[in-house]
């Protein structure tokens, strides 16, 4: 869809109410403005139906499956009812297992802390440190940044027709990238693991909030994402899919709730038998409002209709294109191309200038929040702006002060919340900032640049 042809489209559903729509922030030239939060891929404001949802029962909160009182016996139908929800909006498979965790990284642990003796992990460098770190325990096999997403697919099936075509096998790969926004060929890529004996799991974190993400259409094994990103509070997030590797390990963490039985020995010590269920995995008091708000954002987005959502994210993907495209000095990060099918979220640098510093003026003086840095995914930002692996440089840390090179980006990104006036604003600040330059002297504070008093 064109920018001219969304214009006109009056089909296009308004944003949709969030948290702190109305903040207003000081500007160091002095007033007030309305705060544009463009910065989705980080944490998504909540949905003002979300948070209402979690008010309305916040005081019927209780403890979930060991109480014999009221508010614990509804706070248990809300808890389990809640997965049923999840379930729902991922498609899963009747035999899956949804698991509530503390986050997407907590979900890729939990599953690399499940998998089977000897298991060989494929994954590209291109993903977020949650998806790429956890594999400590596994053969890991890591994947060259592809420049297409065919080239994606063949890089896979070039590395996994390599391997012992008996042994357990997953791929880990994005469904969206958190640093260019383009979409994975995640279908193919699928096909591809499934045709060589392995499995796969989808980190949906920046896919979630932005398309619908069906286990069954996609075919893959296991889906994780957060909370936080899916335009909920607190801190919870979920790893759903097959069963039959989380219950043969041992549970991610020992304690109530993940045990069914508990014995002593005569020897003096004890015999456990762990649940079948994803209660193996969860031990502890869950965090039930976290859970809670999750689902009420699957049933939000799910109402709001993903169609409209999708079209009026092309929209403002566009403006902010169009925008950047307009400017010479911008440079938009990508792998896949211009073309490229992808979310709401750009990168970009611009010739002349340090991101922290770019970014830290766009904050100061037109009162728009972005993010800079490396955002938790180094090898794939080093890869796109061509740099040494060695060079230094931190996630969201740069050390560079105000007027020297940067080795980091600067990331702009909205979603369902995002009014236009916020991307309209974004686009004439950069080509301000560009052309005539800081209104207002910055310095660099503990890594970060900020502006001078």
């Amino acid at each position: 869809m064109s920018v001219s042809t969304a214009a006109a489209d009056q089909s296009l559903c308004t944003p949709l109410p969030v948290l702190g729509r109305d903040v207003t922030v000081p500007l160091v030239t002095g007033g007030e403005v309305t705060y544009a939060a463009l910065d989705y891929a980080a944490s998504a404001p909540a949905l003002q139906r979300v948070w209402d949802d979690v008010a309305a029962y916040a005081p019927y909160y209780g403890s979930v499956h060991r109480g014999a009182g009221y508010l614990s016996q509804l706070s248990t139908d809300l808890f389990e009812n809640s997965r049923v929800t999840v379930a729902e909006f991922l498609g899963c498979r009747a035999d899956d297992q949804v698991i509530f965790t503390r986050s997407t990284t907590d979900s890729l642990n939990l599953l690399a802390a499940v998998l089977p003796a000897d298991c060989e992990v494929f994954v590209f460098e291109t993903e977020h440190h949650a998806s790429l770190l956890p594999w400590r325990d596994a053969r890991v096999t890591y994947l060259n940044a592809p420049r297409t997403p065919g080239e994606a697919v063949q890089t896979l099936e070039s590395a996994l027709a390599g391997r012992d075509p008996y042994g357990p096998a997953l791929v880990c790969v994005t469904g969206a990238s958190n640093v260019t926004g383009e979409l994975w060929p995640v279908r193919e890529l699928a096909a591809a693991a499934h045709a060589h004996g392995a499995r796969i799991v989808l980190d949906a974190a920046q896919l979630a909030p932005h398309h619908p993400v069906d286990i069954q259409d996609l075919d893959v094994d296991w889906v994780a994402f957060s909370g936080h990103k899916l335009y909920a509070p607190f801190g919870s997030g979920v790893l759903a899919g097959r069963a039959d590797w989380l219950q043969a390990s041992e549970p991610y963490l020992a304690g109530g709730g993940a045990s069914r039985k508990v014995a002593r020995r005569a020897d003096g010590g004890v015999d456990v038998e762990w649940h079948d269920s994803a209660a193996r995995h969860e031990a502890g008091s869950p965090n039930v409002i976290g859970v809670y708000s999750i689902a009420s954002a699957c049933k939000a987005l799910t109402e709001a209709g993903f169609d409209s959502l999708v079209a009026r994210e092309q929209y403002l993907i566009g403006r902010v294109r169009d925008g950047l495209a307009a400017v010479p000095e911008v440079k938009v990060l990508s792998l896949f191309g211009d073309d490229a099918p992808r979310v709401g979220v750009i990168s970009f640098v611009v010739d002349g200038w340090n991101s922290s510093h770019f970014a830290a003026a766009l904050s100061a003086e037109y009162g728009i929040g972005v993010r800079d840095g490396l955002f938790c995914a180094h090898p794939l930002v080093r890869t796109l702006l061509g740099s040494d692996p060695q060079s230094q440089g931190e996630c969201g840390a740069p050390e560079a002060a105000p007027g020297e090179k940067s080795l980091n980006a600067i990331r702009v990104s909205f979603g369902a919340g995002t009014p236009d006036e916020h991307v309209e604003r974004f686009v004439r600040a950069v080509t301000e900032l560009v052309r005539d330059g800081a209104r207002w002297n910055y310095r660099t504070e503990d890594g970060r640049c900020v502006p001078a008093v």
